[in-house]
């Protein structure tokens, strides 16, 4: 893998200096990229873009650090990786660089090879450790032991406790049978959530079923990151089959393939007007990239402080359209503090001068390679996602693609990705001037991308629109060639300069994890059970528990579900206003199943997408309270709005409410994983941020649901068989 010194003299054959104008405190590790033209499942995408192919990543980028006084070194290089000129065997690319806590080694990720001509290897990104930071130093570079082979593991960061956290390609059941997972709108590869590296051994932390991006550990110990959010039915097989989808009997190898397309949550989409017909349902569509958030031992998964779409976006439907209690979400029209809607957030950074203020981007989901407007909001530890406001640092015009012939706005400066503040206060960004969609102006074998990113410094301008400003490198050129591998590809220009990020020693923030909150801990009290035994006895299950307390309470500001709920059977209710009363009987759960395939039942593609399908792990269904003549994968509302119930632990997990004929009323919208041994409490559906809809604060009862459930597991734990934890 030994390089030369000419890749380095390519980067100055026009000229001009290595270095930048911007003036730096510290070093910045960044990487340079194959500036691929097409924004479809490539490096640069909002999703998908973790294939180690030729076509999603090219190969001839470094890994380098810039130093404050300017001077600047491949450090790939140095440590004998990558060619120049054609791209062999040993040809690389590089991402993702991430420094630990000391501030002398960091993370990245490499992939190795090239093909020769119409040789169609598989490539896969692992994870590297480099070392030697300091200027003087001798930089070395190891493989990181123990991660998954033959599977792509991106993005990784170090934990408070030093263990690695990455997004990877590996299924959620690790069995290469269920290799690729499928997104759940394109029905394209993606990653599968976040894992953790520790001790040699690999743990899902996060089933994701459309994926998860861009992990960090913010100043509090929070491990946060961006979630694709799109938990609708599958729009590639209903209403038209435009891919021979089909549904798996099952998740593991020997399971049948049956010629179905049937789904059974959430309600449909719009465009299933033969499902829809008849029915009070408007179709319900989701589909948005936001902020979450997890404990570092992957317990209490939740949107970022609990902010929601109604905090953040400008519409979104009601879900039934005979209630005139429920109405449409229109930002200005629904009350709220923020002013500024936004859709995604990608790439998010936190100010290390201010805690929990987090800087990021708002790009459409296709179009500008994850590029757009720099947007920022603060939410620190305990604040009330309800009064969050965005602030607009970019013109908000750099959310918008420009139509070729058309002439941009003045305010329209090109796009921006991967902010980082810099611990002097300065904001760096990769920035393209470019205004238009991303595309190629040359050919496939003479590539012209569009987009040249490069780092910039990043001020605000005199109409307090943040704009770019001085470069952080002056790279150059290179010439670079490689196989797709049907065709030669040659390229002279500049290569993309990617994911800066600040080499400097940073506070160890405190490591987070599951707190039982009181309620349920007095429940353990007075009912005598050990709370350590119970927990081991889910881990032993791969098992948790969900605990509900009040079911019939909502937050304020959600009326585009129904809000007026009652028991069925009990007086206990919450009313909001006059109108339609919803009766609920029982908590009907849902685990995301990887088994809708695709390609046709006779010689189908590999791999599969998630779907939701009544809960029916064995290590759940058979310890949970027996219920006779219940909904599939339900649990009864007690009397007090309370549920509790087992739910298989590393698996996507959804639920909803139904009346006592079984109809839904009010469906959870996102998929929620949850670890062995986790008791994860909420004061009741669509969780309450300051009050419900009837003005009262969110509830601390003792549910009675969960004092029986432990009832029952006192009783008879001792007796029940181990079943398989992935069934």
């Amino acid at each position: 893998m030994k390089n030369s010194l000419f890749g380095l003299l390519l980067c100055v054959c026009s000229g001009v200096s290595l270095a930048g104008s911007v003036s730096i405190s510290n070093p910045v590790m960044f990487v340079t990229q194959f500036p691929i033209a097409a924004d479809f499942a490539t490096i640069g995408s909002t999703f998908a873009n973790h294939s180690g192919s030729m076509q999603s990543a090219g190969r001839g980028g470094d890994l380098y650090i810039r130093y404050p006084d300017g001077s600047l070194r491949n450090l790939t290089q140095e440590a004998g990786y990558g060619v120049v000129g054609l791209q062999d065997e040993n040809a690389i690319a590089v991402r993702d660089p991430h420094v630990h806590w000391g501030g002398q080694k960091a993370l990245f990720s490499m992939v190795i090879g090239a093909p020769e001509q119409f040789q169609y290897n598989d490539y896969y990104w692992q994870i590297y450790e480099v070392s030697g930071l300091g200027q003087g130093q001798t930089v070395q570079i190891s493989l990181v032991p123990g991660q998954p082979n033959d599977y792509n593991n991106i993005t990784p960061i170090y934990g408070s406790d030093d263990a690695i956290i990455f997004t990877s390609d590996m299924p959620r059941s690790q069995d290469r049978f269920n290799y690729p997972q499928y997104d759940e709108y394109e029905s394209t590869p993606t990653n599968t959530g976040l894992w953790k590296l520790k001790d040699g051994q690999v743990s899902l932390m996060q089933h994701s079923p459309s994926g998860s991006f861009s992990p960090f550990i913010d100043q509090v110990g929070r491990l946060v990151f961006t979630r694709w959010d799109h938990l609708q039915r599958d729009q590639q097989a209903s209403p038209t089959n435009v891919n021979g989808a089909f549904n798996y009997s099952r998740e593991g190898a020997s399971a049948v393939r049956i010629d179905t397309v049937a789904e059974v949550f959430p309600e449909p989409r719009p465009a299933e007007l033969d499902l829809l017909q008849g029915t009070n349902l408007e179709g319900h569509r989701i589909n948005h990239f936001f902020p979450w958030q997890l404990n570092q031992d992957g317990t209490e998964e939740e949107t970022l402080n609990h902010v929601g779409r109604h905090e953040f976006h400008s519409y979104f439907n009601r879900s039934l359209n005979d209630d005139p209690n429920l109405i449409e979400f229109i930002a200005g029209v629904s009350p709220r503090p923020n002013q500024n809607s936004i859709l995604n957030v990608f790439q998010m950074d936190e100010d290390p001068n201010n805690t929990g203020r987090f800087v990021g981007v708002d790009a459409p989901e296709f179009a500008t390679h994850s590029a757009g407007q720099l947007i920022a909001f603060d939410l620190p530890l305990g604040a009330d996602p309800s009064l969050v406001q965005v602030d607009y640092l970019s013109h908000e015009s750099t959310r918008n693609v420009v139509d070729d012939g058309d002439t941009p706005p003045p305010e329209h400066v090109g796009f921006f990705r991967d902010p980082v503040t810099l611990n002097d206060g300065q904001l760096l960004a990769v920035h393209t001037a470019e205004t238009r969609r991303a595309g190629n102006d040359g050919t496939r074998a003479n590539p012209q991308p569009r987009y040249d990113f490069t780092i910039k410094s990043v001020t605000p301008n005199g109409n307090n629109d943040w704009v770019p400003s001085d470069r952080l490198t002056s790279l150059g050129n290179v010439t670079i060639s490689y196989y797709d591998p049907d065709v030669l590809v040659s390229y002279t220009g500049p290569l993309w300069e990617m994911s800066p990020v600040e080499v400097v020693s940073r506070t160890v923030p405190p490591m987070t994890q599951e707190v039982l909150l009181d309620p349920e801990a007095q429940v353990f009290a007075e009912e005598s059970v050990d709370v350590n035994a119970f927990k081991a006895f889910l881990r032993n299950y791969q098992l948790a528990v969900v605990v509900m307390r009040d079911v019939t309470t909502r937050d304020e500001l959600d009326l585009q579900q129904p809000y007026n709920l009652k028991v069925a059977g009990s007086p206990h209710q919450t009313i909001g206003s006059p109108g339609t009363l919803y009766e609920m009987s029982h908590m009907q759960f849902f685990q995301g199943d990887q088994v809708r395939g695709y390609g046709g039942v006779t010689n189908p593609d590999p791999g599969q997408r998630v779907i939701a399908q009544y809960l029916h792990s064995a290590n759940a269904t058979t310890q949970n309270l027996p219920l006779v003549g219940a909904p599939p994968g339900s649990t009864e509302i007690y009397p007090d709005g309370s549920v509790a119930a087992f739910v298989p632990a590393g698996r996507a997990m959804s639920w909803q409410s139904l009346s006592p004929t079984g109809e839904p009323v009010v469906r959870e919208r996102y998929w929620i994983t949850f670890q062995p041994g986790e008791i994860r409490a909420c004061g009741g559906c669509h969780g309450v941020n300051q009050v419900d809809q009837a003005g009262n604060l969110p509830s601390i009862i003792k549910a009675e649901a969960f004092r029986d459930l432990l009832r029952h597991w006192a009783d008879n734990y001792t007796d029940l068989i181990f079943a398989h934890a992935f069934d």
